[in-house]
């Protein structure tokens, strides 16, 4: 598998505890990327840019992505555009959430 995958299965795991469901499936990954030397940068998004688990889910991605035995540093790129919204949501979180 390669490291860019087990990044993203990594994520999985990463929960939103305001809203019990992980981030993977809100849809606020937009993008992973892996250099030479196996540094990893995730571009991430939030459901609004006020949320005030801002700090506790960078947190938790940069922590959860470290613990990948091949992963360099880690770097999260928050961004506001596109902005999320619930279209980008799985079809199981959106169930989970009552939108489906």
């Amino acid at each position: 598998m390669s490291l860019e995958k087990k990044v993203g299965a990594a994520l999985f795991e990463v929960i939103d505890p305001e809203l019990g469901i992980n981030i993977m499936d809100l849809g606020l990954i937009y993008g992973i990327g892996v250099d030479i030397e196996d540094n990893v940068e995730i571009k991430m998004t939030l459901t609004t840019p006020g949320c005030p688990m801002h700090d506790s889910i960078t947190n938790g991605v940069k922590h959860r992505v470290s613990q990948i035995e091949e992963v360099g540093n880690v770097h999260v790129d928050m961004v506001w555009d596109p902005a999320w919204n619930p279209g980008k949501m799985s079809d199981k979180a959106k169930g989970m959430l009552g939108f489906g």
